[in-house]
């Protein structure tokens, strides 16, 4: 076992398992986030935060989702590092523009854009709901943390943050037109019967993510000059 998974087939399933790990996460992230647009008290949003704060098997979830994470991160290093040391010298033969997409090919500056906007967010909002001090606010008779304030707030006043987060879910989109279909492809659904349609739902789930996430900065950054 432990063979396979040093193999380079082995290293890319593990980072098929974690992308897809990672995938599900970004949906039920965005359900969550978009309850930031549900009311305008913010209320919905705070009850759903802190559920997924105090709630025994989110708590269990979360150290498992920072391990697939690092595993999908470092493992995407390895390959390209690996595959570097393999061709050092560019396709002299081959075109590359011709054989592979432009994403295909800038996968790993993508996903190092991603990282880098991943940083930043958990500065901002994971950081300070664990560490931090956020007021505190009564909802449905408990108290609870006023994350609605601590979101919200960032994004209404501070427009380059919009933008930021804007090009962040740009970056992740444009990583998961190929990621999606790549991932399954690599457990083995790559015939030429399959490859089409996962290409297909690829796109439709790059669209929701990648819209999803960008119409929460837009509403507020709306909000804040009306």
């Amino acid at each position: 076992m432990s063979g396979f998974l040093s193999s380079a087939i082995g290293k890319k399933f593990l980072m098929s398992i974690s992308g897809f790990f990672l995938m599900l996460f970004l949906i039920v992230h965005l359900i969550i986030n978009l309850l930031l647009l549900a009311d305008t008290t913010g209320a919905t949003f705070n009850i759903a935060a802190h559920f997924m704060r105090t709630n025994p098997l989110v708590k269990i979830i979360e150290p498992l989702l920072a391990i697939g994470f690092l595993v999908h991160i470092c493992y995407s290093f390895i390959i390209s590092i690996t595959n570097w040391r393999a061709r050092p010298i560019k396709y002299e033969v081959n075109n590359p523009r011709e054989n592979s997409t432009w994403i295909s090919r800038n996968m790993i500056y993508l996903g190092i854009l991603i990282l880098l906007f991943l940083i930043m967010h958990v500065i901002n909002f994971f950081w300070k709901l664990r560490f931090g001090e956020i007021p505190e606010i009564m909802v449905n008779g408990e108290l609870m943390e006023n994350t609605y304030s601590l979101v919200s707030g960032l994004f209404i006043n501070y427009w380059w943050y919009d933008v930021l987060y804007i090009l962040g879910a740009i970056f992740l989109g444009l990583h998961l037109t190929h990621g999606f279909w790549s991932a399954f492809q690599t457990i083995g659904l790559d015939n030429t019967r399959w490859k089409p349609r996962l290409k297909g739902i690829g796109i439709v789930y790059t669209i929701i993510i990648t819209g999803g996430f960008s119409i929460i900065p837009i509403y507020f950054l709306i909000k804040s000059y009306l």
